[in-house]
């Protein structure tokens, strides 16, 4: 019985381990690149994808990532086409770009569904501060952007 008790218990842990992980993200390096079906350059071509769009790591084999998009699309990139560089990209129709982490901090700019934003840093509270590639910088909801 305590020999099941201990399986079980470790077992468990194996889970909440795996559910805790943070997950991996990265950005598109290259003006563009191939996505495939499988982890090889002769497999399906499934669509292009824009530099800097980012995407979640999910798996990676020798020279090859398998990755999740925005939609949520699973594809395998060569992983010469990603960039450790992290972006985000604004999931709600708008977004609020604020002076500091907080709802009533003065509001810098908004940015609209699907605009990509350099991530600078995370603070731990909800909160990224980003950068728009035309200066302006500030701070969103994690809940209005994908890519953390």
């Amino acid at each position: 019985m305590a020999t099941w008790l201990a399986c079980g218990a470790a077992l468990l842990l194996v889970f909440v381990q795996v559910e805790t992980r943070a997950a991996d993200f990265r950005s598109i390096g290259e003006n563009a690149a191939v996505l495939y079906d499988a982890p090889s350059a002769r497999a399906r071509k499934l669509y292009v994808i824009g530099r800097s769009y980012p995407v979640e790591v999910i798996v990676v084999v020798e020279g090859w990532i398998k990755i999740r998009d925005a939609g949520g699309e699973l594809a395998w990139i060569e992983s010469r086409a990603l960039s450790e560089r992290r972006t985000v990209m604004v999931k709600t129709p708008l977004a609020d770009i604020r002076q500091a982490a907080n709802d009533h901090a003065p509001l810098v700019f908004q940015a609209e569904q699907s605009v990509l934003l350099d991530l600078v840093e995370l603070t731990g509270t909800g909160w990224a501060r980003v950068t728009h590639r035309d200066g302006q910088s500030g701070y969103v909801k994690l809940s209005q952007v994908w890519g953390v």
